[in-house]
């Protein structure tokens, strides 16, 4: 019955993100010969041994989804996987790999699927928009093993923003598990007082709204001057606000190059302030008045 094999095949599609494993199929009672027929006419196109997509678009997350039935009832997206449905991190992209943790015991290969084996305990997991994966704190722990320093903090910045997580428990769940590899990087990162670092649209957001309710002038945006862009240029006063998310253990290059183009704006006429995630967060009003005064004072020697 061809027509009730495409209607199991819809339904379960459906629920699914439009992708089906072959063995979920045949428990429904769909034919080995009819979903062999359905591949050879790309109504199913394959995705990963045994799993398919439906139809020739493919909806959002089944590339997450296909690795996890690939990958078994167990399987749940962590590291950059689960980040991106957490949006913490930018879409991967379709050339990275999907992230999987699976049991220890899983020695399993599955090409296309980078795997992580590792023991999850019951509260690193959870399910977001019907896809299981990993909570954001273990999300952020799985992460601290392979990002970078800045892009993990722009990660951390990202989770509070969205209140996916208490800073308290991510620091305890860091204390349990110093001896893993990312720990001490991530660890460094909630010690560091001027805290995570803000994405650039959103220190964009908290300065311009500080901006507007002390009714100062309005500054100019990511400014080119000379080779250099600039976060907040008042023209007329030649003043430069640059706003600093780096924690302390930035690299030295990128801390050079920071001092390397203050001096150059400097030597060419401008005052130069820096601003840190921590007078943007914390101390806002003491911030005003920091810009103020930088405001009156380039304007008067000018």
């Amino acid at each position: 019955m061809p027509f009730a094999d495409d209607d199991l095949i819809d339904q379960l599609a459906e629920e699914q993100r439009g992708v089906v494993a072959r063995a979920q199929l045949l428990a429904r009672g769909v034919r080995r010969h009819a979903i062999d027929a359905r591949v050879q006419a790309k109504r199913l196109r394959l995705m990963h041994r045994g799993v398919y997509r439906v139809g020739p678009v493919a909806a959002t997350y089944a590339r997450e989804v296909a690795a996890l039935l690939a990958c078994g009832p167990d399987a749940v997206l962590s590291h950059r996987s689960a980040a991106w449905l957490w949006r913490l991190v930018p879409d991967p992209g379709d050339a990275v790999p999907v992230e999987v943790a699976v049991p220890e015991k899983d020695r399993g290969r599955r090409p296309g699927i980078r795997l992580y084996r590792t023991a999850l305990q019951p509260d690193d997991v959870t399910t977001l928009e019907g896809i299981p994966l990993t909570t954001p704190i273990r999300t952020l722990i799985d992460l601290s093993a392979v990002l970078a320093s800045r892009d993990l903090e722009v990660a951390l910045a990202q989770a509070e923003r969205h209140n996916l997580l208490d800073r308290r428990d991510l620091l305890a769940l860091v204390a349990k598990r110093a001896g893993r590899r990312g720990a001490p990087l991530l660890r460094a990162i909630l010690a560091g007082e001027t805290g995570p670092a803000l994405t650039r649209s959103e220190a964009e957001e908290r300065m311009l709204a500080l901006i507007r309710r002390a009714q100062l002038p309005p500054p100019e945006t990511n400014v080119h001057i000379g080779d250099y862009e600039v976060d907040f240029y008042w023209r007329r006063e030649g003043l430069v606000v640059e706003v600093d998310g780096k924690s302390f253990h930035s690299t030295t290059r990128a801390f050079e190059n920071d001092r390397r183009r203050d001096g150059w704006l400097t030597a060419n006429g401008l005052r130069v302030m820096r601003v840190t995630w921590k007078q943007l967060s914390h101390e806002p009003e003491a911030l005003l008045v920091r810009v103020t005064q930088a405001l009156m004072r380039s304007g008067a020697e000018r």
